[in-house]
């Protein structure tokens, strides 16, 4: 089970944290693997790691919130591998602040950075899975798009990621026709670039001790799993699922 080979698949924001380990666990699964993000430096170093287990590895320079970046990229990938069969929007970032603190500018980048991106990236490739009547859409929300939370006030982040666990659920229903399926991996606190300064700090360590009946982290590699069964084969009758991966955060 769980076979890749000769199947493509495309990660944005895959130069660090889970984007680059989910597109080591495709990698490691014998896929060729696509890699896409800003950072055209950082994706020639992840590419190079990824090479190790055998498969081919191209690395694509991509803004996720500009239409024209995201569609040159998805072109770029039909020009090398003439299909994608696996797609892994993993790309975002957010700035973060309470309802009535947050400023317009602040609430317009998180939203299109995490959730208009999302539409813009699935939009340019899906019609290429439509043409070979398969794919596999896998967005990454997070649990903060099923609940609230008393530790950050973030709400565009919140919000942006509820647009995309719904937006995952419309996606799975339209296109389940073509026989692709879109599900949602909601992940908990897991440390990365964007994320280890807050969750290293005692404060929001006792908070995590307290609400994540696991009591820890999530560790590297943790999502992979997920992923890996989300863009499988053997997942062909699986769409619409919305999975978080939190240690049991949202399940008290």
């Amino acid at each position: 089970m769980f076979d890749f080979k000769g199947r493509v698949c495309v990660v944005s924001g895959a130069s660090s944290g889970l984007g680059a380990q989910m597109a080591e666990g495709f990698a490691a699964q014998g896929a060729d693997v696509v890699i896409m993000a800003r950072r055209l430096e950082r994706l020639e170093q992840v590419a190079e790691k990824l090479k190790s287990f055998g498969g081919k590895v191209l690395a694509v320079r991509c803004d996720v919130t500009d239409t024209e970046s995201v569609n040159a990229a998805a072109d770029t990938v039909i020009k090398e591998f003439g299909k994608v069969d696996i797609l892994v929007n993993c790309a975002g970032s957010a700035k973060n602040a309470g309802v009535v603190d947050m400023t317009d500018e602040e609430w317009d980048f998180t939203i299109d950075t995490d959730l208009t991106s999302v539409f813009k990236v699935t939009r340019a490739f899906s019609k290429y899975m439509i043409e070979k009547k398969y794919g596999r859409i896998i967005n990454i929300a997070s649990m903060y798009g099923l609940v609230g939370n008393t530790a950050l006030d973030t709400v565009a982040y919140h919000a942006s990621k509820g647009g995309v666990v719904n937006f995952t659920r419309a996606v799975a229903a339209e296109l389940a026709k073509h026989n692709i399926t879109c599900n949602a991996i909601c992940p908990g606190y897991f440390a990365t670039e964007l994320t280890i300064d807050t969750l290293k700090t005692e404060q929001f360590t006792n908070y995590m001790k307290a609400t994540v009946p696991m009591g820890r982290y999530g560790n590297e590699g943790e999502l992979n799993s997920a992923a890996i069964f989300l863009g499988s084969d053997e997942a062909s009758y699986v769409t619409g699922v919305i999975l978080p991966v939190d240690g049991g955060y949202t399940a008290v």
